[in-house]
Formats: C-alpha cells, sequence, structure tokens
C-alpha cells in the first residue's frame, strides 16, 4: 500500500469511494455487536480479544514486516501512537461508551467527525477550512441528525447524554488524529507493499497498548468476568475479521487517496447502514427519512471533496 502526501490526493474516484463506503457498512454491525455482548465481557478486554484474533489473521500474510531486520522498527515511535490512537484508544472508548450509551447515542457522537477532522487538520496541519468543507459537514450532520430523529426534529429533545457519550466523544477525536497521521505517515516501503503488511504494523503496536489497558481494568474491577457463548464468539469472528482487519485497510488507503477531512464525512454513512442493517436481519423496514437523510449524508461528500472554493 502506496502512501500519497496530501498535494497528491487523487479525489473521489470510484476506488476511492468504495475503499470509504465499506468501513462505515463495518462499522454499523460493530456498533450492534458491541452493544449486544455488552453484558458478555469486559469492554475492554472485548478490544484486547478483537486485536489479538485479528493479528493472528494477519500474521501469515504478513509476518516479514516483524522481523528483527524490518525497517518498521526505525519508525517505531510514530507506530505506537498510530496503534495508540487507531487500535489502543478509538475502539476501546467505543466499547466503553456501549456499556452505558445506546447505539443511537454513540451514532449521533460519532457523526462529529468532520468537525474534528477539519479541526485538528487546522490547528496541527495547516490545512484550510474551506466553505465546502464547512458546508459540507453541515449537510452531512444533517443528514445524520434527521435520520436519527426520525424526520421530526422534537425527537432530538429526547436523547439524554450518559458518561457513555463523552467516552464516545474521546473515540471520535482519537479517530480524527489517527487519520491525519495516516496521511502524513512516512513508512518504510516494505511496509507499505501490502495492506496487510500495513495494518498489522499497527495492530502489533496497538495490542500492547490494548493490554496495558485491560490489565489496568482487571485490577480496577477485579469481579470482571467472561461468558463464553456462541453470540460471543460470533461476535468476536466478525469484529476481528470485518471492522478490524478489512475495514482499516479499506480506511487506510481511502484516506491516502482524498484526505482525512474528506473521508472523514463517509463516517456519517454509520447510522444510514445501521438503519439498513436492522431492516435487514430485524425486520425494520426504512422509512422515507432515510432516504432524506442518505441525500443529505451524499451531499455533504459530494460538496466537501470540490478542490477549489
Amino acid at each position: 500500500m502506496s502512501a500519497v502526501t496530501p498535494s497528491a490526493s487523487s479525489g473521489l474516484t470510484p476506488r476511492a469511494v468504495l475503499m470509504l463506503v465499506l468501513p462505515p457498512l463495518l462499522w454499523a454491525g460493530n456498533a450492534v455487536v458491541g452493544r449486544a455482548v455488552a453484558g458478555l465481557i469486559p469492554p475492554v478486554t472485548f478490544n484486547l480479544v478483537r486485536w489479538t484474533l485479528a493479528a493472528l489473521i494477519l500474521l501469515p500474510m504478513a509476518w516479514q514486516v516483524l522481523r528483527p531486520s524490518s525497517p518498521l522498527w526505525a519508525h517505531w515511535k510514530r507506530y505506537a501512537i498510530i496503534g495508540l490512537l487507531g487500535i489502543g484508544c478509538y475502539n476501546m472508548f467505543q466499547y466503553m461508551a456501549l456499556k452505558t450509551s445506546t447505539p443511537v447515542n454513540v451514532t449521533l457522537v460519532a457523526s462529529s467527525m468532520p468537525l474534528w477532522m477539519m479541526l485538528i487538520g487546522r490547528l496541527f496541519y495547516d490545512a484550510p477550512v474551506t466553505r465546502h468543507k464547512l458546508g459540507g459537514a453541515v449537510l452531512s450532520l444533517a443528514g445524520v441528525l434527521f435520520v436519527l430523529s426520525r424526520g421530526e426534529w422534537a425527537n432530538l429533545l429526547q436523547l439524554r447524554l450518559v458518561i457513555g457519550d463523552l467516552y464516545m466523544v474521546a473515540a471520535t477525536i482519537a479517530w480524527s488524529a489517527y487519520s491525519w497521521m495516516l496521511l502524513h505517515t512516512r513508512e518504510p516501503a516494505s511496509v507499505r507493499a501490502n495492506w496487510q503488511a500495513f495494518v498489522l504494523a499497527q495492530v502489533v503496536f496497538g495490542l500492547a497498548w490494548s493490554g496495558l489497558f485491560t490489565g489496568v481494568e482487571w485490577a480496577v474491577q477485579p469481579e470482571l468476568h467472561v461468558e463464553w457463548n456462541a453470540l460471543l464468539i460470533g461476535s468476536l469472528a466478525y469484529v476481528a475479521i470485518g471492522p478490524a482487519v478489512l475495514a482499516y485497510a479499506f480506511w487506510s488507503r481511502g484516506v491516502q487517496l482524498v484526505g482525512p477531512t474528506v473521508a472523514g464525512f463517509f463516517v456519517n454513512l454509520t447510522p444510514l447502514f445501521a438503519a439498513l442493517l436492522s431492516a435487514m436481519f430485524l425486520g425494520d423496514m426504512p422509512s422515507w427519512y432515510h432516504a432524506v437523510a442518505f441525500g443529505l449524508i451524499v451531499a455533504g461528500i459530494v460538496v466537501s471533496s470540490r478542490q477549489r472554493d
């Protein structure tokens, strides 16, 4: 997987769109699964087991990147930070959020992603905030709010914030910073040669952080336990293969193609995909407001991706 600089961004090509649409689809399922197993396994432990399985999946395909002679280790500090933000913090905070918050609230908080992308880009990478990006943020956020309100804005007043929502704010900030670092990373050629190596390089450092956080979780709450059953095992298989390995590979490449600010708008497709998944698996058919929301979100993506202000 080759890295590109911000000036080399190739725009919203069909390939870039595909790379950025698939992760929200997989992450919509991740939020549902995370809520379903919240009572079966501690959230930080769930994150550790998930990424351990993901590492085992990637290891046979990219083990060379971890050899002592690998040029990856010359960049270990950078990858330690990337692993902390994208593997250790984002998923941990999301699963912690789902312990006390609903998927609806979590999705609503995560819809602030484009704004955090623009803020971090402006503060730390001197990225300009254009009228198109601001307009796209407004349209995309309006689409998310519309689907969450079911077409009635008064429904938003019934939402109640809990500690889980604050965890999701932290997760969203961590993911925004992680995405910007993906764009500016200068990984060795052997790491960017294939997506398996690139993701494994992130995971191996993220696992160290996840292991540390899990140790703290059990030390603070020694009464914790894990209830192994078919639901938990199936959920772990899904989150390890889909939202972890595949989604991270697609997202990494998509961010490098269009930049983190434009990519951030695609995250707002997650609640729409969640509605579609509910229709498929729970029989909850989409309504008219889903079509309106989809139009607003897509309009936000298109507007934000315009190259000139």
